[in-house]
């Protein structure tokens, strides 16, 4: 099944029948307008932390999203294992979920 899928169904049985179930998540290069650069979020994320999980969220490999995000893929694994452990979850998908679950993407 596809990441952003189980995403999506993750956050809706969070929501318990909100709008989250019925749209998808936007990656945050489409909302940059919304976030400043200098904002710390919950858990300690900023803003090219929540670009970066935007990204996964959308399904395409580390190594798409690396070049799309103009990094290399050896930097977003250790970028994305540094969100998961300030998050204290175990994957980039519970990461992507977290983020979701509380509207940061």
């Amino acid at each position: 099944m596809e990441q952003a899928t189980l995403v999506r169904q993750a956050t809706s049985k969070e929501s318990n029948g909100s709008a989250l179930r019925d749209c998808c998540l936007v990656p945050a290069q489409a909302r940059e307008h919304d976030l400043d650069a200098g904002i710390v979020h919950a858990g300690g994320l900023n803003e090219a932390d929540l670009q970066m999980l935007a990204e996964i969220a959308t399904g395409v490999t580390t190594d798409v999203a690396a070049r799309r995000l103009e990094l290399s893929a050896r930097t977003l694994r250790r970028r994305l294992r540094s969100v998961c452990d300030r998050l204290g979850v175990n994957t980039p998908i519970e990461a992507v979920v977290w983020a979701a679950r509380r509207h940061l993407i």
